[in-house]
């Protein structure tokens, strides 16, 4: 029933969905309203549309008329918005996906569900993209580069050709990569870091080259006892 119709709820009421709100929009999408769990409803309105608590998001916003958009940023190191992503689908939601129009993508490439793609990203071809994934302004990905679920790249982000990102990982803002370089599972890769080496799941990494920060792992985040 949904054909092209693109009628839009945005899950979440932060800086992210404000985003996404604006970004969809100019791409010809309707936003109808927003909608976060109740624990954090604070507001009844945002960008004068309805925020409705998540767990009566079907009853407003019928998931045989609306697709949906998970527009959280990498909380609890993308945990968070797996989580939601899931559990919207389970509702019946068809989860949408933004990519740019100033973004570039090359040919053979796939890009899974509930993405963020913004401007002057260029993806090379051959390339595949899981789903949930966020890649933020200005980044780049080397052909036949594999990126799985779930993960974050900040601003300027560079990874080289033939590379493969494990689930759930934050790369921030201007890091970088070699070729054939696999990030494990789990990892932080830091501001400015340039990875030449295959990284250990679960682990922080700094500095040029990069290394894993001694005795820090990336539970904390997963559990929201700190902050990326």
């Amino acid at each position: 029933m949904l054909g092209q119709n693109k009628d839009l709820v945005i899950i979440g009421e932060g800086e992210t969905a404000e985003l996404a709100w604006d970004y969809f929009s100019h791409l010809g999408f309707r936003v109808a309203g927003f909608s976060v769990e109740q624990t954090h409803l604070k507001k009844q309105t945002l960008l004068g549309l309805p925020v409705v608590p998540f767990e009566e998001m079907e009853d407003t916003f019928k998931p045989e008329f609306y697709r949906a958009f998970v527009a959280v940023s990498y909380t609890q190191l993308n945990y968070l918005r797996s989580r939601l992503a899931t559990a919207v689908k389970g509702k019946g939601y068809r989860l949408a996906t933004y990519i740019s129009p100033k973004a570039c993508i090359g040919s053979e490439v796939e890009i899974g569900e509930n993405c963020f793609i913004l401007e002057n990203v260029a993806i090379q071809r051959g390339t595949k993209v899981g789903s949930n994934v966020t890649i933020w302004i200005g980044s780049s990905i080397g052909h036949r580069t594999t990126i799985e679920n779930n993960c974050f790249f900040a601003t300027n982000v560079a990874v080289s050709g033939f590379c493969s990102v494990g689930a759930n990982s934050f790369l921030g803002v201007n890091s970088c990569t070699s070729d054939g370089v696999k990030i494990g599972r789990d990892c932080i890769i830091g501001a400015g870091a340039v990875v030449i080496k295959d990284t250990r799941e679960g682990r922080v990494y700094a500095g040029n080259p990069a290394k894993a920060l001694p005795k820090k792992t990336t539970t904390p985040y997963i559990l929201g006892d700190e902050t990326i």
